[in-house]
């Protein structure tokens, strides 16, 4: 038998489903090697995944949180069961490399970058492809970077557009822009290296936020995306990650 891995949070909704998986599993004979159960909300599968990023395994999510994108509905007669009928979804984080004063730090991100103003002042930004301008002057409170797996998150929010899971695209959305106004921001290939830049970083700090790992007062960023790096994730034939990012298409068309 494949040995299973089964990790929880620690709020009360969680450990209970923990539980009643221990003790129904003994029995059952699951054809996946290396499956790793992750009972919680979207954050903690995504701390997760950020553990065990050298490791190829299989990650079935049950949501015992609020939303739970990332994750499938617990039911206490077919969860097993859908385990074992489960499809592949593969997803590649992005990677931000962030230099301030005193330090570079990089991190992961499955669903966004944020640059965010750390203070009351607009961030006042440029953002480049390589050496090819995006935009030369953004005054904003900041600008998202989203994957397609993370473009119905936070993303969404800032109406950034909402990308197809198999699209090799990432989207690059202002948050509350002031100059230019009119700037909608950008989809672009997943192959690209974006460069930020804080234009006034002594009068306008900002922070960089991989998913929820900050970096504050933030010089320049770097993100690309990391296509050496997989993740995984199991869902239920009935309710794929790509099936969730087209209701959520459909129902931006209808608001």
């Amino acid at each position: 038998m494949n040995k299973i891995h089964i990790i929880s949070d620690t709020n009360n909704k969680s450990v209970k489903i923990k539980k009643f998986l221990m003790k129904k599993i003994k029995n059952i004979e699951i054809k996946k090697s290396n499956l790793v159960i992750v009972i919680g909300g979207d954050g903690f599968m995504l701390q997760t995944l950020k553990k065990s990023k050298k490791k190829s395994y299989l990650y079935y999510g049950i949501n015992s949180g609020n939303y739970g994108f990332l994750m499938n509905k617990f039911s206490k007669k077919k969860t097993l069961n859908n385990i074992t009928k489960a499809k592949v979804v593969k997803i590649s984080p992005i990677e931000m490399k962030v230099k301030s004063k005193n330090k570079i730090k990089k991190c992961l991100a499955i669903n966004e970058v944020s640059i965010l103003r750390q203070s009351r002042q607009a961030a006042f930004l440029s953002i480049k492809n390589g050496y090819k301008y995006i935009i030369r002057k953004l005054i904003a409170d900041g600008v998202l970077i989203s994957t397609p797996a993370g473009s119905t998150a936070y993303n969404m929010s800032v109406h950034g557009p909402i990308l197809n899971l198999n699209s090799k695209n990432i989207s690059i959305a202002p948050i509350s822009p002031f100059r230019p106004r009119r700037w909608k921001g950008k989809i672009m290939s997943d192959k690209i290296k974006l460069i930020i830049k804080n234009l006034n970083s002594s009068k306008r700090p900002i922070s960089a936020v991989a998913d929820n790992i900050e970096v504050r007062n933030a010089k320049s960023i770097e993100i690309k995306m990391n296509h050496l790096i997989k993740f995984n994730l199991l869902y239920d034939t009935n309710n794929s990650l790509q099936k969730k990012i087209k209701l959520e298409q459909l129902r931006r068309e209808i608001n």
